[in-house]
């Protein structure tokens, strides 16, 4: 069997006889020699033909010849009349052009034929900062201690309070696909201390936007023995650093420090500088996020910003109250260029204030309330959006672009 060399270290084997495979990427025919452009994960690379091959592009091949210095191809190298095996070849043409440098075509097309279309360089690099930024979160965490858990997505009950959630019968009994695993990371920091856990979570909300998804991959943490929220930001700090640098080139420069502002004087701030009076609003709104991460940037250098203390009536129930101002909370949202990424906070941890935040409701909540009344620590955690991680690092308009195979309002296929 021959060992096959991926195109992207063709330039260390000048003189050398390789056998590649891969797809066409591009077939060039002119008067008195032929091109053909190899695509695999690698990259791509170029082979020289006297007799044009009868081969379309995307047709999957394997090649075997020389390689040849030559400085006006990709990479300085090229294969000389390699020979050629189709391995197999396609029944349609992909939707649009996969060798043009740009990508020609709209949104819904990309989606409708993701399969193909992903192969596109530019489409398909959203993935690799993917698969990088989610190396980067675990690495940075497994560092400092934490432990991978992998939690159940088919639960009792909803997570927050509401009724977004999908339903489902569960061999006869209500159940719902798991708007996060906070429950379980909780429970699991009274064995581990330090948890962690890269998984899918479910939002039956109607939002038709480019920033909502029924279906995303969730980063979340949870750590115990924490002095308070900002232990949690510190941690966070480090895993959006490790993020970016594994980003690439397009990755945004996270200062030592992250600053941060109080809700209350950022909806001040935007009262004076925005014509607008956001004061006793529970939340920033999306357009107030834009204005706070440009004010951020303009004073502070920073394309990232901390806001802490949101207002308890808009926090889960299980959010910790700040002890000086018990309307305010003990939690954060970490917003970048334009909008949040980041939800995270202190919890509570005693089973006696779980009991007195919810009343008549804490039987709906049993099991997860027997955690805590088995000595609980200080603890608090966030969780990071992937997809809209990648869309703000790149520049994707719509965190659809960021997905695979997207999950919205609308869409359920491919």
């Amino acid at each position: 069997m021959s060992t096959r060399t991926p195109v992207a270290c063709l330039r260390d084997r000048v003189g050398s006889t390789v056998t590649i495979a891969g797809w066409v990427h591009r077939r060039r025919v002119l008067k008195s020699v032929a091109f053909l452009v190899i695509r695999d994960r690698s990259g791509t690379a170029q082979a020289v033909f006297a007799e044009p091959p009868e081969v379309a592009e995307e047709t999957v091949v394997r090649l075997t010849g020389q390689v040849v210095a030559n400085p006006r191809a990709p990479q300085g190298v090229e294969l000389r009349e390699p020979a050629l095996e189709v391995l197999s070849a396609p029944e349609k043409r992909p939707p649009f052009d996969l060798y043009r440098p740009e990508v020609a075509a709209g949104l819904p097309v990309v989606l409708d034929h993701a399969a193909v279309a992903l192969r596109h360089p530019l489409l398909r690099r959203r993935f690799e900062v993917a698969a990088a930024s989610v190396a980067a979160f675990r690495r940075v965490l497994d560092g400092q201690g934490f432990t991978e858990i992998h939690t159940p997505k088919i639960v009792a009950t909803a997570t927050e309070s509401g009724a977004n959630v999908f339903q489902l019968d569960y061999f006869g009994r209500p159940a719902c696909l798991a708007q996060s695993p906070q429950f379980f990371k909780q429970a699991m920091v009274g064995v581990f201390e330090r948890v962690y856990e890269v998984g899918p979570v479910f939002r039956a909300e109607p939002h038709d936007t480019a920033r909502h998804l029924a279906q995303y991959t969730s980063l979340d943490a949870e750590l115990g023995f924490i002095a308070g929220h900002r232990d949690v930001m510190a941690v966070l700090r480090d895993v959006i650093a490790e993020m970016a640098a594994a980003a690439g080139p397009d990755a945004p420069a996270v200062p030592e420090e992250i600053p941060s502002i109080d809700f209350a004087a950022a909806q001040e701030l935007l009262a004076r500088n925005t014509g607008e009076d956001p004061r006793g609003e529970p939340d920033l709104a999306p357009a107030h996020e834009r204005r706070l991460c440009e004010w951020a940037e303009r004073e502070h250098g920073s394309e990232f910003l901390f806001v802490t203390g949101y207002p308890m009536a808009k926090r889960p129930f299980y959010t910790h109250p700040d002890p000086a101002d018990p309307v305010r909370s003990n939690s954060f949202d970490l917003l970048f260029r334009g909008l949040e990424l980041v939800t995270g906070g202190q919890r509570l941890h005693r089973h006696a204030d779980y009991l007195a935040v919810l009343g008549e409701a804490a039987a709906q909540y049993s099991d997860y309330l027997d955690v805590f009344a088995y000595g609980m620590p200080p603890h608090g955690g966030f969780a990071i959006g992937l997809e809209r991680w990648v869309a703000r690092v790149l520049g994707v308009a719509n965190v659809r672009g960021a997905t695979l195979f997207p999950r919205d309002l609308h869409r359920l296929r491919p």
